[in-house]
């Protein structure tokens, strides 16, 4: 005999350990009884339901069948076509409909009649209780692997806090709690050294079902890491009342965020740097030795391209055709607003897709090395989109090519 009376609150426990819905478990529950009913009192071949009562855990038995009609039935020696809904007439689970409106006068074909079954005065024998526990141990695994993926795939794009737990060539496996998430070596900072027990902030890239759970892809050279972490510290950012317009970053050195106000009398640079700098400081703690610089953001192209260029003093902006911008600094400023190795010049030009060049105001028909940078954004994308399309008809030609040689192999069997 079931023992009803500790049901419910065993599905409390299992749900509390388990961190999964209540309802989810006792759907799991049902299932592994009406296999184990099945497999001690009924025939293989026979579709058995179990319902288990929510508030008094009493457990009800039903064998199901399947309602056809003639048009519904193959003919021996028929077989059915690809997307039709034909079936082998089985009187163990399908009842013709003459039969199921005898039960149901309302029944329609391919609906379910369900027959009550009597509910066992004893316990499963061994083999019956081993196939109910081999059911919902796997079912369990499948709640698991659903409600993580679920939990996971609404974070995703967003910011999730871990724990490193160990670094294999290079890539980083972190504790998300009750997940295992990889930051492969191509998102990890070339600054930064992680070692197993450090706790830190990661940008969810990606999720994905797997057959062991969901694959969680993190990132912490992302651009969005940088603006989803000011989405955290700034207030204004999360009521919209200041909007990241643009963002690019070179992860471990620099980044420079463009930010505009929506409402008037609010700036936008000083919300996302905060008191003293309270703000800005929380993230650079974060991403350090990374700087980040935060630019107002403008519809002047003349103005965006200066406001760019900081932290240098720009003196005059030329906006030219193709969107190129001839930028004009005193000799002082040459070196800030070209940067190392040209990284502040490439950035702002990156942020404003415009193609930059820094000159002298003293000698303005003169280049400077490495003054001038592309606004490269445009192109990347376009070459990805490239990419994908080539992807696609690869994957396309090759699909085609598998149906072909199904084909002539159908064929070759014909012939013999």
């Amino acid at each position: 005999m079931i023992d009803t009376n500790n049901l419910l609150s065993v599905i409390s426990q299992i749900a509390l350990e388990k961190k999964l819905p209540q309802e989810k478990i006792i759907s799991a529950l049902e299932a592994a009884l009406a296999s184990a009913y099945k497999k001690e009192y009924r025939r293989k071949d026979e579709i058995i339901r179990s319902k288990i009562d929510p508030e008094s855990g009493k457990i009800k038995f039903w064998q199901v069948k399947i309602v056809l009609d003639e048009s519904m039935i193959l003919k021996e020696g028929e077989k059915a076509k690809e997307g039709e809904k034909k079936f082998k007439f089985n009187p163990n689970k399908h009842i013709l409909l003459e039969e199921a409106r005898k039960i149901d006068a309302k029944v329609e074909p391919g609906q379910e009649i369900f027959f009550p079954l009597e509910m066992p005065d004893k316990d499963f024998g061994r083999i019956a209780a081993q196939t109910a526990k081999q059911v919902i141990l796997q079912r369990l695994r499948e709640i698991e692997r659903e409600t993580l993926f679920e939990e996971f795939k609404k974070k995703e794009g967003g910011i999730v806090g871990g724990l490193v737990q160990r670094i294999e060539k290079r890539n980083v496996f972190v504790d998300l709690n009750r997940v295992i998430a990889l930051m492969p070596a191509s998102e990890t900072v070339p600054t930064e050294h992680y070692r197993p027990g450090q706790r830190l902030k990661f940008y969810l890239l990606s999720v994905e079902r797997d057959s062991k759970g969901p694959k969680i892809i993190l990132s912490r050279a992302h651009p969005k890491f940088i603006s989803r972490l000011f989405a955290l510290e700034v207030p204004e950012i999360q009521e919209g009342i200041v909007e990241i317009k643009a963002i690019v970053r070179e992860p471990g050195s620099r980044t420079k965020i463009a930010v505009l106000s929506k409402e008037e009398g609010v700036d936008a640079v000083g919300s996302c740097v905060g008191q003293r700098g309270t703000r800005v400081m929380a993230i650079l703690n974060e991403v350090s030795p990374e700087k980040i610089d935060i630019i107002a953001y403008s519809d002047d192209p003349e103005e965006y391209v200066a406001n760019a260029l900081a932290p240098a003093k720009v003196s005059e902006v030329k906006i030219l055709p193709k969107r190129s911008a001839l930028v004009l600094v005193k000799p002082d400023q040459l070196s800030l607003a070209i940067g190392k190795d040209g990284q502040n010049v490439r950035l702002a030009a990156k942020l404003t897709s415009f193609r930059i060049d820094v000159r002298s105001i003293e000698e303005p028909d003169k280049k400077i090395d490495g003054g001038v940078a592309e606004a490269k954004e445009k192109e990347e994308k376009e070459e990805e989109v490239k990419e994908k399309n080539s992807e696609k008809e690869l994957k396309v030609k090759d699909e085609s090519k598998l149906e072909e040689d199904k084909k002539k192999e159908e064929k070759k069997k014909e012939d013999k």
